[in-house]
């Protein structure tokens, strides 16, 4: 998977609307208004939404930063590739046993063959038969190993497609019917509460920047009335995708104080919100 340099998406200021692509029936309609996010309710008066999410089961994600949520009282969603489960898996026991969400992140990790590091799985020689399999797999993986269904799935590399040229589908309603969100990557801006298609919701990249960086996109979103879904993998010292770990102490610490009016939940949790207010339903 690719990383994104932040210092440029905050210094353009980004702050686009999430782009829906279809209404789904876990989702109803509603038209397209500047001002709905703004207007959106969030629990007790919160100005935005923050998740935190990290995916591919890294080892780092239980050895170091487990102890480091349970220090700040923070819960997270772990988007799990189902296979790499086994190298820690008290550990991810641990994780459930926290209160942490576990997410689907596929059986083995499709993207591109532009990758090097998939050109044998790429997503150009799938189609929606094998790619159904990489996410019903996954769930019956996860099931039995950590005896939870996941509810939410995030898009290995963050690409929504299989095949190529004329033959090129995406797999988006796929992930609509299995999932209640399904979490991008890569993109460009916070998710609108009131418009955003949950089925393919933006991710926006936290390794290998400093919390300044992140507060920023943050406090965008907050102007807004947003969600913003972060998106790590390693946990650890600043590194090629780790996200730091004195930033994110920062980070929880800032979302804790309640005078920053941000709501931090798991991604299954803010979307469930979301479709409940889109409901009417308090």
């Amino acid at each position: 998977m690719r990383t994104a340099t932040f210092s440029l998406m905050v210094g353009m200021g980004i702050s686009a609307i999430c782009i829906g692509a279809q209404t789904t029936s876990q989702q109803i309609a509603h038209p397209i208004n500047g001002q709905e996010s703004k207007s959106f309710r969030w629990p007790n008066g919160k100005r935005a939404a923050v998740s935190l999410s990290f995916d591919d089961a890294r080892v780092s994600q239980i050895d170091t930063g487990l102890a480091l949520l349970r220090k700040q009282g923070e819960k997270v969603t772990f988007f799990v590739t189902s296979g790499s489960l086994g190298a820690r898996l008290a550990g991810w026991k641990q994780a459930l046993a926290d209160g942490h969400e576990i997410g689907n992140h596929s059986l083995t990790h499709p993207c591109t063959g532009n990758y090097q590091f998939s050109l044998n799985n790429a997503l150009e020689n799938y189609d929606l038969r094998m790619m159904a399999q990489q996410l019903d797999g996954a769930n019956e993986q996860i099931q039995k190993l950590l005896g939870v269904k996941p509810r939410t799935f995030a898009y290995p590399c963050g690409q929504k497609f299989v095949g190529r040229g004329l033959d090129e589908r995406s797999y988006v309603p796929l992930v609509a019917e299995r999932f209640l969100v399904g979490r991008g990557y890569l993109d460009e801006a916070a998710n609108n509460p009131a418009f955003c298609d949950l089925p393919q919701a933006m991710g926006t990249p936290f390794d290998d920047v400093e919390f300044f960086q992140i507060k920023k996109l943050v406090e965008v979103a907050a102007a807004d009335g947003r969600w913003v879904i972060f998106v790590g993998h390693d946990i650890g010292p600043r590194h090629y995708q780790t996200t730091d770990v004195d930033a994110l102490v920062a980070l929880c610490e800032y979302l804790k104080d309640t005078a920053n009016g941000i709501w931090l939940g798991t991604v299954a949790e803010v979307g469930t919100y979301v479709l409940n207010q889109r409901a009417g339903k308090d």
